[in-house]
């Protein structure tokens, strides 16, 4: 929400991508044991200190300085992690050519951010780099980029405006949307914002007439089909969000958050016709995007409206899988997997769930 364009964003993800790649997580992880350890060997050395006689303060002491040690020498080894992700991700963009300017506008409004914080603070127990360090790192690297110059497409940069305008539209209050995006506005981002928060401050039906004009005048985008499906069927009408949104999937067959949408209102129009492709769009949808829960509380009730109670059982566990209940969805793969045939995908997947074992940080 606080991009401006693409290319801003695209640096914070070139930034992020370091990360992973360079294993960072993992890394931090046996950081952190070993500052654990530290600090466990300054508490045994104050309790030495205080049994040869250095008394109470001496093992508070003690103590607190290990713990200062071992603190600091953790956050000098994330601060040198920033620096190596700022690094990587200057050669990610360079080889993608793209710019680093977006990277560049986003740490110096960090920069601006710290400015009063930063001014007592102490650089040495901060996680990461402060930003104006950053900014002189990445504009060396930046300066000899034959790329520093490239502007985003003008179509990138629209599908991007477009996303603000969506995010701001059902996020920020009524007050600050109407001040960003003003009503009268011929701006495509400007009318969607307008759109959604008519819908927010209970105008469906006025909602809708804006919505239609904005498919009207961007026949393509499967976004705006989006927004009339959840209307429609966030308003009692899942039967007439049907088209809108099979629409949508046909523009965007691999969005999978679509195809969840064409699921949720195909079982909740209550049409028994509609609940054998609700079950395929609702699978494949999930397939590709794993993560909507809303997905799987549907496929449950359309299994379960089909007849098929162990398969219900399973969706329902996978649901509580992906919200991250983990015992409610052991329960529910349990069950499930008693009423399936061993050794089938779908037995598998239930004794995935059962098997499932956190993973220690």
């Amino acid at each position: 929400m606080q991009t401006d364009t693409p290319n801003e964003l695209i640096g914070v993800l070139a930034h992020e991508t370091a990360h992973m790649a360079a294993g960072h997580l993992a890394q931090l992880r046996e950081a952190l044991r070993n500052a654990q350890i530290l600090s466990v060997l300054a508490v045994l050395g104050g309790a030495a200190a205080a049994v040869a006689g250095g008394g109470g303060d001496a093992a508070a002491a003690t103590a607190l300085g290990g713990g200062q040690i071992a603190r600091r020498s953790l956050l000098s080894y994330q601060r040198g992690q920033e620096r190596s992700a700022d690094r990587a991700a200057v050669t990610y963009l360079e080889k993608t050519g793209q710019s680093s300017e977006g990277m560049l506008k986003v740490f110096s409004r960090l920069a601006d951010q710290q400015l009063f914080a930063s001014r007592y603070g102490d650089p040495y127990v901060q996680s990461h780099p402060m930003a104006a360090d950053r900014i002189s790192q990445i504009e060396e690297l930046a300066r000899k980029s034959k790329y520093r110059d490239r502007k985003d497409p003008a179509a990138l940069q629209l599908r991007h405006d477009m996303m603000r305008a969506k995010f701001i539209g059902f996020i920020e209050s009524p007050q600050k949307v109407s001040r960003l995006y003003p009503a009268g506005s011929d701006a495509l981002p400007a009318r969607y914002a307008q759109a959604v928060l008519a819908y927010r401050v209970g105008s469906p039906a006025g909602a809708l007439k804006q919505v239609d004009a904005l498919i009207a005048s961007d026949p393509s985008n499967p976004w705006l089909l989006e927004l009339k499906g959840q209307i429609l069927t966030e308003t009692g009408k899942p039967g007439a969000a049907i088209a809108p949104l099979r629409r949508a999937v046909s523009l965007a067959p691999n969005a999978g958050y679509l195809q969840v949408m064409l699921g949720h209102a195909q079982v909740a129009s209550g049409d028994d016709g509609e609940l054998k492709d609700a079950i395929r769009n609702l699978t494949k949808g999930l397939a590709d995007d794993p993560g909507t829960s809303l997905g799987y509380r549907q496929l449950a009730i359309a299994y379960a409206r089909s007849g098929d109670i162990p398969l219900a059982d399973l969706a329902t566990a996978q649901g509580h899988f992906a919200a991250g209940d983990t015992k409610a969805a052991r329960q529910y793969a349990a069950r499930a997997q008693a009423k399936l045939k061993r050794g089938t995908p779908a037995w598998l997947r239930a004794d995935d769930i059962i098997s499932y074992k956190p993973p220690r940080l």
